[in-house]
């Protein structure tokens, strides 16, 4: 169970749970696309929410169709890597970053899109997100073809849509960034202050984290840099890279680690993206830092009761390896 809550990005954004039953697309590139242009008409500049217009009756491909609307100046996105996106689709169950909470303050950064290019997300089918691959950041990617064509089988029958109506996702590279799997933050740890857990990290494994006996779980986020890094500063909105470990303080029993499917993960931090233990507890820490954090329920999964880990207070240790 990793740190994303339950929904995973802000209320206002528009998850597409009703379009996708399961796992969408397949990993492989559609050597064979595109074979026609794009139906969908795309207005806006890079770095503004799109205007998508698809005219009545039109047909899209049976393939998917890949258009670069704009060409950025960045490095060539490649498979395997992680990237900030932000995107909109052409009918509302495609969801978008661009809309905000509604108690977002005016300034308040969105939450967009990190995931690993190439690969499925929470918010984008994995045939999207491959078609960025290739392109540069800074680059705005218009990406269609037949639900059929981009979500196959796993297309959700009550959601309405039909295998042959066209869907057009529109994709702003904001950044991309090469992360080691097996990254970890490297330096002396310092020792655990009183009344916090105790904290042993072998070398590319999940953290060992001893509760002190007879100590009650804080009532408030409490947090320590066990390894102080020299990196730039985790700043509200951006994708956070990272190594952790998690495990109940009720009874030190670790319920999820990164080393434990694959290794480092990215998360939208500062956005309600993620349990608000991390946003508070990971913004303003730099690249480099190994942090120790003790999450009360109401800053964890508290606010829903359905969760399993509802009651429960929490305790991480994590390594912040980059900023995307």
């Amino acid at each position: 169970m990793n740190p994303t809550k339950t929904a995973r990005y802000a209320a206002a954004l528009v998850v597409p749970a009703l379009l996708f039953t399961a796992a969408c697309g397949s990993d492989s590139k559609d050597d064979d696309a595109p074979k026609s242009g794009p139906v969908g008409k795309v207005s806006g500049a890079f770095g503004s929410e799109p205007k998508i217009e698809v005219p009545k009756g039109a047909k899209a491909a049976d393939e998917i169709v890949v258009d670069e609307v704009s060409t950025g100046d960045g490095a060539e996105v490649k498979k395997g890597d992680i990237v900030r996106l932000d995107f909109a689709g052409n009918i509302k169950a495609l969801g978008s970053t661009w809309a905000k909470g509604q108690n977002a303050a005016p300034k308040a950064p969105r939450a967009q899109v990190v995931q690993e290019a190439g690969q499925q997300g929470q918010m984008l089918p994995t045939k999207v997100a491959d078609a960025l691959v290739g392109h540069k950041v800074g680059s705005r990617i218009q990406v269609e073809g037949t639900a059929k064509a981009i979500v196959g089988e796993q297309l959700n029958p009550q959601s309405g849509i039909k295998p042959s109506d066209p869907l057009v996702w529109v994709v702003d590279i904001v950044n991309a960034k090469k992360v080691d799997k097996k990254g970890e933050a490297k330096g002396e740890q310092a020792a655990a202050e009183a009344g916090m857990p105790e904290v042993k990290a072998a070398s590319q494994k999940a953290a060992t984290i001893t509760i002190p006996k007879g100590e009650k779980a804080p009532k408030e986020l409490e947090e320590q840099v066990l390894i102080k890094g020299d990196g730039a500063e985790v700043k509200a909105g951006e994708g956070l890279v990272v190594q952790y470990t998690g495990v109940k303080w009720e009874d030190g029993e670790k319920f999820d680690s990164s080393w434990d499917h694959g290794g480092a993960s990215a998360f939208p931090i500062g956005v309600n993206g993620v349990i608000q233990g991390w946003d508070k507890g990971l913004v303003g820490k730099h690249v480099g830092d190994r942090v120790l954090l003790t999450i009360p329920p109401n800053q964890a999964y508290g606010a829903d009761p359905s969760h399993q880990l509802a009651k429960n207070n929490l305790v991480f240790v994590v390594d912040i390896l980059d900023t995307v």
